[in-house]
């Protein structure tokens, strides 16, 4: 099976638990409360597990994929970088409500629910390896020049909560495990297993459940197709063709190129909710995107096979 091929299959697997979650709520088999348990359950538990689960899966320790590991944090952080002022520049002329949440939701990509289900099944236990140190700038930006766009930011607790965030401390101890040449025991070791295969499914779910509160009538308008364009289009591509240049590892490559075409994360709708800004704009660039990357990802996979 081709890699084009794979793609296809794979994202109309991921569209169908995105359509099951999209009809439980708007069935009422999932409430607002229960969707939020959901993705609470996703932070603090099985997104975890599945980047510890990477991390001790016999992930060959090499001075290459060491320094892959440094190579990954500094391309995302000057992507994060870009996104950030890039879009700042990009959205100027928008109007304000509209600009702010079309920024962040540049910055804060859905990497982690759909983007580690997705690199797992394309790359094995190295791409979630990769995905989890790559997510630490996302987080890092997304607490920080991010939640500026809606708030004051107090600097010790945008750090405290990059610190505190399950997933990061998850990579710190699943790196640590990797390089000691630790595993966890036959049950422990079988449970962290159990839970990481709950990882696409449940975010699946979830993210369909979250699409289900996107008005259609904003859903295609002019502004955010444009900002589709950017998200799924434009910056992958302009990544794609700066790590190609620079002769980067095709693995470490193709993580970074798919990671950045994911579509808008989850929170683009929620902190607009949570600071009074316009929380529907939020949910349609998360719908539209997310629809849209269903075709534009196996597309752009075709120019890493």
């Amino acid at each position: 099976m081709s890699f084009f091929t794979q793609m296809v299959q794979l994202q109309l697997e991921l569209f169908l638990l995105m359509a099951i979650g999209f009809g439980s709520k708007k069935i009422k088999l999932l409430n607002d409360a229960a969707q939020k348990s959901l993705s609470d359950l996703l932070i603090y538990v099985i997104l975890p597990a599945n980047i510890l689960n990477s991390f001790t899966s016999n992930v060959q320790v090499t001075p290459s994929l060491l320094q892959n590991f440094v190579l990954a944090f500094l391309i995302s952080l000057v992507i994060q970088l870009a996104a950030t002022y890039g879009g700042r520049w990009i959205f100027r002329k928008w109007p304000p409500e509209k600009a702010h949440v079309a920024n962040y939701g540049l910055i804060v990509s859905n990497s982690s629910f759909m983007g580690i289900p997705v690199m797992e099944r394309v790359y094995d236990s190295i791409g979630v390896v990769y995905t989890a140190v790559f997510q630490i700038p996302i987080r890092l930006t997304m607490w920080s020049a991010g939640l500026s766009l809606f708030t004051s930011v107090n600097g010790r607790q945008a750090f405290r909560k990059v610190i505190t965030h399950p997933c990061n401390i998850a990579c710190l101890v699943g790196l640590c495990m990797m390089l000691l040449g630790w595993h966890f025991p036959g049950f422990l070791g079988d449970t962290v297993v159990g839970l990481s295969h709950c990882t696409g499914p449940l975010s699946m779910i979830v993210i369909g459940a979250i699409l289900a509160d996107a008005q259609v009538r904003a859903l295609f308008q002019k502004d955010v197709l444009w900002f589709c364009l950017l998200r799924l289009v434009v910056m992958p591509l302009m990544v794609w063709g700066l790590l190609r240049l620079l002769g980067v590892d095709p693995v470490l490559t193709g993580v970074a190129v798919l990671l950045t075409a994911m579509p808008a994360g989850s929170t683009t709708a929620i902190l607009p909710q949570k600071y009074d800004c316009d929380k529907a704009y939020g949910a349609a660039l998360i719908f539209t995107s997310t629809l849209f990357s269903i075709a534009t990802i196996p597309v752009l996979s075709l120019l890493l096979s």
